[in-house]
């Protein structure tokens, strides 16, 4: 899956993403960047809003498993179950997210659970950056359940 594809992917199922102006910055085999504008995102204080920054976070990490589920050529539904956010510093410009495996090793654990049983549970971290330093941190687990 191409960023142009992913992209329009987002903004056709997931509205908010156009509202915010999300952008794939990159998909790698290893993760996602989703970049998004300070304007549409800013809070009373010019800064971001942290439900804009939850929201981006969410959006990259959604994006990795969509993309790695696409590529393995699984057709599921994917949400979200339980997640925390960690504000750092504030962001005061445009910024990213760049979501991980939380632990490489269970992703072949996850796919054989997904196999097996129709459903399966697995951590993605997302950081926030902004101005080259880390601003944010989100953990979030996911459910991927086949259609």
């Amino acid at each position: 899956m191409s960023p142009h594809e992913l992209e329009k992917y987002l903004y056709d199922h997931i509205p908010l993403s156009k509202a915010m102006q999300v952008s794939v910055v990159n998909i790698g085999d290893e993760s996602v960047v989703l970049g998004a504008p300070l304007l549409p995102n800013i809070n009373h204080r010019d800064t971001l809003f942290g439900g804009s920054a939850a929201a981006v976070a969410i959006l990259s990490a959604w994006s990795l498993l969509h993309v790695r589920l696409r590529g393995a050529e699984l057709s599921n539904r994917l949400v979200i179950q339980r997640n925390t956010m960690e504000y750092i510093r504030p962001i005061a410009g445009d910024f990213t997210a760049r979501s991980f495996l939380h632990d490489p090793g269970k992703w072949e654990s996850f796919l054989h659970m997904l196999g097996r049983k129709g459903k399966a549970r697995i951590s993605i971290v997302s950081v926030l950056e902004y101005g080259g330093e880390k601003a944010g941190t989100f953990t979030g687990e996911f459910v991927a359940m086949n259609i």
